[in-house]
C-alpha cells in the first residue's frame, strides 16, 4: 500500500509539470484503467487538479487490480519522462544557460529555445533532443 501511494503522490505531481501532450495521455491510461472506480467513489469530485488521484488514493484499499495496474503504468510513463527531460536538461544545461536565460520554463517554452538557436547549439543537446524524440 505504501508504494501505491508513493506512485499516486508520484503521478499527481508530475502530472502537473509535464507538457500537456503527455499528460494527457497519463490521465486516459488512468481513466480507462479505473473508470468504475472513478464512477463509484469518485462522481462527485470536481475534475482537475489531482483531485481524482486523491479520490483513488482515498480509496486505495477499494481498488481493482485494473486501476492499480493503470496507475502503476501511468507512473512508469512519467519515471521515463521525467528520465527522458533529465537527460536533455543535462545535455542542453550550458546552451540553456547560454541562449534560453530569460525564458521562463514550461509550455514548452525552453524546447523552442533550443529549436530557435539549432544552429548555435551544441551537437550534445540536439543529439539528447533527438534521442528523446522531441525533434
Amino acid at each position: 500500500m505504501k508504494r501505491f501511494g508513493i506512485c499516486l503522490l508520484m503521478v499527481t505531481v508530475v502530472l502537473l509539470m509535464v507538457n500537456s501532450v503527455r499528460a494527457q495521455g497519463l490521465v486516459e491510461t488512468v481513466v480507462n484503467g479505473c473508470r468504475d472506480e472513478l464512477e463509484k467513489y469518485c462522481k462527485d469530485v470536481t475534475p482537475g487538479q489531482g483531485r481524482g488521484l486523491a479520490c483513488l488514493y482515498a480509496h486505495g484499499d477499494k481498488l481493482s487490480g485494473r486501476c492499480e495496474y493503470a496507475l502503476y503504468d501511468a507512473a512508469s510513463q512519467l519515471e521515463r519522462a521525467v528520465a527522458a527531460l533529465s537527460y536533455v536538461v543535462n545535455e542542453c544545461s550550458s546552451d540553456l544557460k547560454q541562449y534560453c536565460a530569460g525564458v521562463a520554463a514550461g509550455q514548452g517554452r525552453l524546447l523552442e529555445c533550443i529549436q530557435k538557436n539549432d544552429a548555435k547549439v551544441s551537437s550534445r543537446c540536439k543529439q539528447a533532443v533527438k534521442d528523446v524524440g522531441l525533434k
